[in-house]
C-alpha cells in the first residue's frame, strides 16, 4: 500500500522539477504528467517516482542532443558584442 509520503503537493513537485506550479498544471492538462487528487482536500498530488522518471527522461534527452540546459542569463544580450 502506498503512503501519502510517497506523493508531493504541486508546490513541492514544482520545486523538485525546477519549474513553476503553473507549468506543472499545464503539463497535467496536456497529459505530459499524471496527477491524482487527494481524496479529502482535492489537492493535486504527484508520485515522487513519476517526477524522478521525468527528470531522468529529460537528462537522457539532453545528453543525446548534446545541448546544455540554460539556467539563467539575459537572452536579449545573447550574441551581441559589447562596445
Amino acid at each position: 500500500m502506498e503512503k501519502l509520503s510517497d506523493y508531493l503537493r504541486i508546490s513541492e513537485a514544482a520545486e523538485h522539477l525546477g519549474v513553476s506550479p503553473n507549468t506543472l498544471r499545464n503539463w497535467v492538462n496536456a497529459a505530459k504528467i499524471v496527477a491524482i487528487r487527494h481524496p479529502v482536500n482535492h489537492y493535486r498530488l504527484f508520485k515522487r517516482e513519476d517526477l524522478d522518471s521525468l527528470l531522468q527522461q529529460v537528462a537522457v534527452a539532453t545528453k543525446q542532443s548534446g545541448k546544455r540546459v540554460r539556467t539563467g542569463g539575459n537572452p536579449i544580450s545573447r550574441g551581441r558584442s559589447r562596445q
